[in-house]
């Protein structure tokens, strides 16, 4: 027999914030956090990106070891731990015993690491390669990192579905969870990669702008006049537990599925991802009162969204409180379904939506209903949405506890 599946804490380190309070309180300003990036080398240009331009792991961890050998995306997940388990007043020595699950989804490997390995073979031969980029870049190394840090016997596992990845790990160990093959999941969806590449390579595929003026107004989601997507850095670590531990609950991790996009317009796969969802939730659209919309403020993909929710929920549509929080943080690739889990967490817990930064214009192909300011409209059922680039797609129901 499943067991249900509940969130117990959350440990968001974003753009808008780091840490429960701090997060929620930035995401429901009418502000966005996209400006322009100047730590890349001045040679490639300037960037618009959302960054966390103050984060200093040693502000998380006792002994955060030494900052500099440690890849960004990977101190990210670790401060996210670190918050997530005090959230949920969870100790390390609580953790022994549990048989505790770590699963990270990240979209690329460290960009930081794989740079600077190609530079110095480039400009000082073969035997300058730095061989931390295979051993600390990829995604598994988060989770071992994330093992280490926690100090208990547990399992790792590393999800690579581009930007879905964060919610994938959500859905993995909300089935471990269900399935009984874990006590706790410690689930994570981290990136950082705001570097010269991937950011040149995004600029290339019109996902990142390369005009620098008024960054803040750069990502429209839903707005009839957006233009590209902007690309932001974060990450968010999520603690689910069974039904009948100790600690109270969140939310309900009710429906959660994944999928592909069929051939045609970017994110139709949308579709049958929430229909999938709703039935492992063995709820019906109708029950849905709130929508955490992917919307990248991508002129495609944000219209082939709106598509697939028309279809799913017909002229209900217009009347369903919705939001996408990228106008506030950019998209952080993988990280993003993990951070729109903990908005929509506390969306049901206070019944405060966000406002969706930068929508200013409605576009008719787009009929959501979005709001330029934060709402109190209360919500029980919502419904989270996340595509990634080669044509992934998650989707997953959260109920309020």
């Amino acid at each position: 027999m499943r067991q249900r599946v509940k969130i117990t804490g959350i440990g968001p380190v974003t753009p808008a914030g780091i840490g429960r309070d701090e997060f929620f309180a930035g995401i429901n300003e009418p502000v966005s956090r996209v400006q322009e990036v100047t730590r890349m080398e001045v040679k490639t240009g300037p960037f618009v990106a959302a960054n966390i331009p103050h984060f200093r792991l040693e502000d998380w961890l006792e002994d955060g070891g030494n900052p500099k050998r440690i890849p960004r995306q990977t101190q990210m997940a670790l401060a996210g731990l670190v918050l997530a388990l005090a959230d949920a007043n969870l100790t390390v020595s609580e953790l022994q015993g549990m048989n505790p699950v770590v699963v990270n989804g990240s979209a690329f490997p460290d960009p930081e690491l794989t740079q600077r390995t190609v530079a110095a073979v480039l400009t000082k031969g073969p035997r300058h390669a730095v061989p931390a980029a295979i051993v600390d870049a990829g995604p598994s190394a988060i989770t071992g990192a994330m093992a280490k840090l926690i100090g208990a016997s547990c399992r790792t596992i590393a999800l690579q579905s581009a930007c879905c990845a964060g919610m994938d790990a959500i859905g993995h160990g909300a089935d471990m969870i269900a399935t009984g093959q874990a006590e706790v999941a410690i689930c994570c969806g981290t990136e950082a990669p705001l570097f010269s590449q991937p950011m040149l390579e995004f600029a290339m595929l019109k996902m990142s702008p390369r005009n620098v003026r008024k960054p803040g107004e750069m990502g429209r989601p839903f707005d009839l006049w957006r233009n590209t997507g902007v690309i932001g850095e974060g990450a968010c670590v999520l603690i689910l537990e069974a039904a009948d531990s100790p600690r109270p609950a969140y939310a309900w991790v009710e429906g959660y599925a994944y999928g592909n996009d069929d051939l045609g317009s970017p994110a139709n796969g949308l579709l049958a991802t929430m229909r999938m969802a709703l039935a492992n939730a063995q709820l019906h659209a109708s029950a849905i009162d709130f929508i955490n919309a992917w919307g990248p403020g991508h002129v495609e993909i944000d219209a082939s969204e709106a598509e697939c929710l028309m279809r799913l929920f017909g002229p209900r549509l217009s009347l369903i409180p919705a939001v996408s929080i990228k106008g506030a943080i950019g998209n952080p690739l993988a990280a993003a379904g993990a951070i729109q889990v903990a908005s929509t967490v506390l969306s049901l817990v206070t019944g405060v939506i966000p406002p969706t930064v930068n929508w200013e214009t409605p576009d008719p192909e787009c009929p959501l209903n979005l709001s330029r300011t934060a709402r109190e409209v209360g919500c029980s059922c919502a419904l989270i949405n996340s595509h990634g680039l080669c044509g992934t797609n998650a989707s997953m129901v959260l109920t309020r506890a």
